[in-house]
């Protein structure tokens, strides 16, 4: 594997920072020890990581481009248009992401002693790790390294959810839409949870250049020296 950190090429700052923002909540489990545990995220640890996850670049940056869409499509339409009115999007946008990530990486993972990163797999079938990606929304790792319900992941976003009505007054009540938001707001996580997974051989297959990558015609990708210091800091 290497990281994102490696990378040198066109566009390289934007890379680099959604690079960092998959990377944070991934954790890689060392094949060549079995049983062994990763280390626990204190609760300072979970709370920086609610922080870092909301004001996040390319989070901010999909904020506002979400509040664009909603504008030109006048959704919430209470809020009006013009500046005061992206505004006003804007805010609720990051009011409804900075929720979600206290919920779903703090205060829930504090609760019930969950770890809210997500174990990539990293090796085996295409299919097995599909799913084990798909199972993360339903199959969390607690602290003490077993499995149990991922409660993080749905009290979490449906917390977020409800509480976003308060500060969306145009959204439709009811446990259909509620249900509807929700049900959203996991597929997405699902999606991070594969990109997470097959990063390394989506970095492969369009060749980005990395350092400590072999050249195109060689047979394998080279260990970068930077990752196990990249993630010592990280995890």
């Amino acid at each position: 594997m290497v990281s994102w950190e490696d990378y040198h090429g066109p566009l390289q700052k934007v890379v680099g920072a959604f690079g960092r923002r998959l990377e944070r909540k991934s954790a890689n489990a060392p094949h060549y020890k079995p049983g062994a545990l990763l280390c626990v995220l204190s609760l300072h640890d979970k709370f920086l990581l609610s922080v870092r996850e909301t004001f996040d670049p390319v989070t901010l940056l999909g904020i506002a481009y979400d509040a664009g869409i909603s504008q030109a499509q006048n959704d919430d339409p209470s809020y009006g248009q013009g500046a005061q009115g992206y505004g006003k999007r804007f805010g609720a946008g990051l009011g409804g992401e900075a929720s979600s990530q206290f919920f779903k990486d703090f205060l829930y993972p504090t609760v019930f002693f969950q770890d809210p990163r997500y174990y990539r797999l990293g090796q085996g079938s295409t299919r097995n790790r599909f799913l084990h990606a798909l199972e993360h929304s339903v199959v969390a790792h607690r602290e003490n390294g077993s499995q149990m319900f991922n409660f993080t992941e749905w009290l979490g976003t449906t917390s977020a959810v409800v509480l976003s009505n308060t500060y969306h007054p145009d959204n439709k009540r009811g446990l259909g839409p509620t249900a509807t938001r929700v049900g959203y707001s996991v597929a997405e996580d699902i999606g991070f949870d594969m990109l997470r997974e097959f990063w390394p051989e989506i970095a492969r297959k369009l060749r980005l250049p990395f350092r400590g990558q072999k050249r195109v015609g060689e047979s394998t990708m080279s260990f970068s020296p930077r990752y196990d210091q990249w993630q010592e800091r990280f995890h």
